[in-house]
């Protein structure tokens, strides 16, 4: 049961020049807007006297041992006693006495409300150009074309939400990745969100930030990656493919004459042949990611997952590998026979040039893919032994409350 209308939460580590500024305009607001709230010091371990600090200015402080921007914000979150709970950073960059909006949103029905920074304004010596002109728009961007989420500012630190439905996302990521993840689950997992105009100002630090540009700028692109199977290996894989199936279709025949000097001939089929065999690799990876993602609950299943479950299994995916197997092996076979029929000499026919670069490309997909589906037999064996445990566990269960005869 919660205790609070509202928990303000400020994940802290090293903040003694602005926890006690953060702290007081976060109690400034509730007071002035007569809500019943908590402000919540989630520390990550601090040592320059910021928990001494939080604790005499009358904040709740909660210690979170694991070192990290998400894991702090995770303790945070399930420490929170209020029914929604807005956080934000704790170096006074965000201005925690201004938040109706956030609150008026959360009241309205939304689960989670994003500050825009871009809309609300950035001041002078706020954000470093990179972060505002390529860091923060091109991941934005990319989370919008990945997952069709209508957010403008992906990465914005103050940020508000209900805080039972973001508990029940399971939220992992315990480094700055996290507000990524809690912005692609939330939308995946069909919660409401909204973005409010928010201000930010040059932080009060006399230090560095903890944010490294390289470093988190990679973890937040990786994070998109790895939770968008099709962006990461369906699309590339499919385009190598085709790309690779017509080039050697073309080339197929005989040499391509594409200009007077320029004529594409068996090296280019070898090439072609190369780009098939790296694509179908690539596309059939992201068919297995996606399959797995939807098993273990790490994506949600839609209409399309529905249909891979229901078709893809170790036992077909090995009887295809073999039919591409044989169809490469009767291929290289027919080469084989031209080769003797000339007495294992030179072959003078190009055309069986060709058909040998086939044969093995084929071959070579048909045994990656065998091997590939009894690697996707092997993950599923945990889960097939969890839901085996756990029908047990139910059966069980039911037998205590079945009445005694």
């Amino acid at each position: 049961m919660q205790e609070f209308e509202l928990t303000i939460l400020i994940p802290c580590l090293n903040e003694a020049e602005t926890i006690a500024a953060c702290i007081k305009k976060a109690m400034a607001f509730l007071e002035s807007n007569q809500i019943s709230g908590e402000v919540l010091v989630a520390d990550n371990g601090s040592i320059d006297g910021s928990q001494a600090l939080a604790d005499q200015l009358g904040a709740r402080l909660v210690a979170v041992p694991k070192r990290g921007y998400g894991a702090a914000l995770l303790g945070g979150i399930a420490a929170a006693r209020g029914e929604y709970t807005i956080m934000g950073d704790a170096d006074d960059s965000y201005d925690f006495s201004r938040l109706e909006a956030f609150v008026e949103k959360l009241r309205a029905g939304y689960d989670l409300v994003m500050g825009n920074r871009f809309q609300g304004g950035i001041e002078p010596g706020a954000m470093p150009m990179l972060h505002r002109y390529l860091g923060n728009p091109v991941l934005s961007m990319l989370g919008r074309v990945f997952f069709g989420i209508p957010i403008s500012d992906f990465h914005c630190g103050l940020r508000g939400f209900r805080t039972a439905s973001m508990r029940d996302l399971g939220l992992m990521s315990a480094g700055m990745e996290f507000a990524s993840e809690m912005v692609v689950r939330s939308w995946l997992e069909g919660l409401k969100i909204t973005e409010v105009p928010t201000t930010l100002r040059p932080d009060g630090r006399s230090r560095a930030p903890h944010l490294k540009t390289w470093r988190d700028g990679w973890r937040h692109l990786k994070f998109l990656l790895m939770y968008s199977p099709r962006w990461l290996f369906i699309f590339p894989g499919a385009m190598l493919m085709c790309l690779g199936v017509l080039l050697a279709v073309a080339l197929w025949t005989g040499p391509l004459q594409l200009t007077a000097g320029l004529e594409l001939d068996l090296n280019s089929f070898v090439a072609a042949c190369f780009l098939v065999i790296t694509g179908f690799q690539t596309l059939s990876m992201g068919v297995f990611a996606r399959y797995y993602a939807s098993l273990t609950g790490m994506l949600p299943r839609g209409r399309h997952s529905e249909r891979v479950i229901k078709t893809l299994s170790t036992d077909r995916i090995v009887i295809a590998a073999g039919g591409i197997l044989l169809l490469g092996l009767v291929l290289f076979g027919y080469a084989v026979v031209q080769w003797l029929q000339v007495g294992l000499g030179d072959l003078t026919n190009p055309h069986v040039r060709r058909v040998v670069v086939a044969g093995l490309s084929l071959m070579v997909i048909g045994i990656q893919l065998g091997f590939g589906a009894f690697m996707l037999g092997i993950l599923e064996i945990p889960l097939i032994q969890s839901r085996s445990e756990g029908a047990e566990l139910a059966m069980n269960a039911l037998d205590s409350v079945k009445p005694k005869e």
